[in-house]
C-alpha cells in the first residue's frame, strides 16, 4: 500500500487515499466522464480523507441522481465524487493526483453509455 494526495487545479479541494501499488483505472464513456477524460482510481471510503475543501465543492446528479459528483466552486475540477458503480467507495480521478510515480497502471474501459447492460461486467 501506499498513500496518495491530489485535489483540483486550485488546491481549493485535497484529498489522500491509500491504494495498491498496481492498479486498475476505468475509463468511461459515459455524458459526464468522456468529455473531460476521467479516470477511475476507486478507493474504499475507508481509505479516503478528505482534507481541505472548506465550502469549496459543488454537488451535482443527475439520471438516477444516485452518483454525487463534486466539483470545485472555484476552478471546476471534478477531483474525486461517490459513484453509483461501487457503493462505499470514492473515485479519485487519477489525473488529479500530485505525483504517479511508482503506479503500475492497467486501464479496463467500461461502457458507461449503457450503463444497465455495462454495470454487470464491473469487477
Amino acid at each position: 500500500m501506499m498513500q496518495v494526495t491530489g485535489g483540483c487545479h486550485c488546491k481549493a479541494v485535497r484529498f489522500t487515499a491509500e491504494i495498491e501499488e498496481s492498479v486498475s483505472l476505468l475509463i468511461c464513456n459515459c455524458s459526464i466522464c468522456e468529455p473531460i477524460a476521467y479516470e477511475h482510481l476507486i478507493v474504499p471510503e475507508a481509505k479516503f480523507t478528505l482534507e481541505a475543501a472548506d465550502d469549496a465543492l459543488t454537488s451535482y446528479r443527475f439520471g438516477s441522481g444516485e452518483a454525487e459528483h463534486l466539483f470545485c466552486k472555484v476552478c471546476g475540477v471534478k477531483s474525486y465524487y461517490w459513484p453509483r458503480s461501487h457503493p462505499g467507495c470514492v473515485s479519485v480521478n487519477f489525473r488529479g493526483l500530485d505525483d504517479q510515480t511508482g503506479i503500475t497502471v492497467e486501464r479496463q474501459y467500461f461502457d458507461g453509455k449503457n450503463w444497465e447492460k455495462a454495470k454487470l461486467n464491473l469487477r
